[in-house]
């Protein structure tokens, strides 16, 4: 079930770079202006090359948040450098009068995984692994394995 090959999954399991954010803007007048230069900027990232996949979330009561998926950091960042999203991000950042709040926290994705059955690209059987990822404690104690699965 331990994989470095993730051709099978789905575009965000393929996908080594992830993008979680959100903006708590001001009240619906905030979210129906966003709107204008929303479009335009996930139409021109679905284009991109590197792009996976996303998802928008929303919080009560004006929270917008996005969770991407790209190929790797540097096609995230290109995104990031693209016009709509520049101009997005300047009218966001512009006092508080658009937006009173917000995060973006960047992620890679490690070379090792895991996948079963139909996304498992070593043959098909869906196989449990025998040790546990070791923990950052039980790496540095010796052979780099976590403890034994116990099977129940």
């Amino acid at each position: 079930m331990r994989t470095t090959d993730f051709s099978k999954t789905p575009p965000q399991g393929q996908a080594t770079a992830m993008f979680v954010g959100a903006t708590r803007y001001r009240g619906p007048l905030s979210i129906i202006t966003l709107t204008l230069t929303w479009f335009r900027m996930v139409r021109d990232m679905k284009r991109m090359r590197g792009y996976r996949w996303h998802k928008i979330y929303w919080e009560f009561p004006y929270t917008l948040g996005t969770l991407a998926f790209f190929e790797d950091r540097d096609a995230l960042l290109r995104f990031a450098r693209s016009r709509h999203h520049r101009r997005l991000m300047q009218w966001v950042t512009d006092g508080s009068k658009n937006a009173t709040g917000g995060y973006i926290r960047l992620y890679n994705a490690e070379p090792e995984g895991y996948s079963n059955g139909v996304w498992r690209a070593e043959g098909g059987p869906m196989a449990h692994i025998e040790t546990f990822t070791p923990l950052s404690t039980e790496r540095a104690a010796g052979d780099g394995e976590g403890p034994r699965v116990r099977r129940g």
